[in-house]
């Protein structure tokens, strides 16, 4: 386990080069998987996570080549995966066992999904479950957790309501339907990110999308083609926030990814004050990308987020803490009891870290108030083995006075490989 240390920065200044995003990554590997041909992703994301999907789709019979951000996978069709030799490791890696989960379900064969010890206390009877409607006999360690034994066989299509928003879920239930015959629809009461939508039509997939469900049409014919993947916004998150706290910033972030059902935390800082700038907004295969830029020197007014706002920007309400320490009323966080089963108790690490660094923090069983106008200093800090909660406090020490030191800061590396590094080019 590492350690980082983050100094208090003058400034932020240049272009960030950030990774593709880890969503679309997933997904679109699966799919490229599952189609006829081969398909080729280019600014695949570097992320452990993405490289644990990939090398589960190995063991499973596809042929993958991977060339600096460029990744090319030989699809096999519907009916040419293969039983695997072992189990299937997910890593750290949620999305991977969640999805695989939904593939695997539809398997004329046995696998075995496991996880690292965080995977391993992460619930999986949301997926689970639907999973079994559809016919798929699953056993979980106490009925809820890795390891999860799959008897893949015959599906059936389902009308399936997502109980609570789990963009996961749905992907699990839209890729299992892939192979059941008939229509399944899968009904959301809160949308959620859409890039599995966008991704199976882009492969051919016939989809219809309505306002709260969509309808999928069982064993059609995937076609592989090329993609290029915009780069994560819910990593650039992490820069923007620190771009709008340290005095005298300036930094360009290109190629992010804009789907409107991952921006909601644009929306939320362009509320509360932010000076941020969207350029060059294009559509590439169904998925909007532009260029962001981001300068400090505006007063930031703060407020509450709660409710249908949460789901949609739940990945980035770390970064938010710490950018409520600095707000005019600070942050209040409301209906966020996921971020307790994340990679780490997320409330519970941004409130012990914050709180090490001199905040005012209250903890709620499902989100947090942040005081604003706090001063921070540094201190030592734990990432709890959570990317996430690495890079939020990567960015406060950037406003703490002094040092700030980050126990297992190499978690990073779940989602973006190379996360201190480029935060030191663009410190000043």
């Amino acid at each position: 386990m590492t350690e980082q240390t983050v100094r208090a920065a003058r400034t932020l200044q240049g272009s960030v080069s950030l990774p593709g995003d880890k969503s679309i990554s997933h997904r679109l590997a699966i799919l490229g998987a599952l189609a006829e041909g081969e398909t080729e992703l280019r600014n695949f994301s570097s992320s452990r996570d993405c490289a644990s999907t990939l090398d589960c789709l190995e063991r499973l019979g596809v042929t993958v080549q991977r060339d600096a951000a460029t990744v090319r996978l030989r699809g096999v069709g519907l009916r040419g995966l293969r039983s695997p030799r072992g189990e299937l490791d997910a890593g750290n890696s949620g999305s991977t066992m969640r999805m695989l989960a939904g593939v695997l379900a539809g398997q004329p064969f046995e696998s075995v999904l496991v996880g690292d010890a965080s995977l391993s206390r992460r619930p999986m009877r949301r997926v689970i479950e639907p999973l079994r409607e559809m016919g798929a006999r699953i056993e979980a360690r106490e009925g809820e957790y890795a390891p999860l034994r799959i008897y893949g066989g015959r599906l059936e299509a389902i009308r399936y309501r997502l109980p609570v928003p789990s963009a996961q879920v749905k992907t699990a239930v839209l890729l299992a339907a892939l192979f059941a015959p008939g229509t399944t629809t899968v009904e959301e009461l809160v949308a959620t990110r859409d890039h599995t939508e966008i991704a199976l039509r882009e492969f051919g997939a016939p989809l219809i999308r309505n306002r709260r469900s969509v309808e999928l049409e069982g064993q059609p014919r995937l076609e592989g083609k090329r993609f290029l993947i915009p780069c994560d916004l819910s990593a650039a998150v992490f820069f923007l926030v620190g771009g709008l706290l340290v005095a005298d910033s300036n930094l360009v972030l290109p190629n992010v990814g804009l789907n409107p059902t991952r921006s909601a935390v644009l929306d939320f800082l362009l509320g509360v004050g932010a000076r941020i700038r969207i350029l060059g907004v294009e559509e590439i295969n169904g998925e909007l990308m532009g260029e962001l830029h981001v300068a400090a020197g505006q007063r930031l007014r703060g407020g509450t987020l709660a409710r249908a706002q949460v789901p949609r920007l739940i990945d980035e309400l770390p970064a938010l803490a710490v950018l409520g320490t600095q707000t005019e009323e600070g942050l209040r966080i409301r209906d966020a009891a996921e971020l307790r089963v994340k990679e780490s108790d997320r409330i519970g690490a941004l409130a012990e870290n914050l709180r090490r660094l001199g905040a005012r923090v209250t903890e709620y069983p499902d989100g947090l108030d942040i005081a604003g106008q706090q001063k921070l200093r540094g201190a030592v800090t734990d990432s709890f083995g959570d990317h996430r909660i690495a890079m939020a406090m990567g960015v406060a020490g950037l406003i703490a006075e002094g040092e700030t030191i980050i126990r297992n800061a190499d978690c990073v590396d779940i989602s973006f490989p190379g996360f201190f590094d480029v935060l030191a080019r663009v410190s000043e």
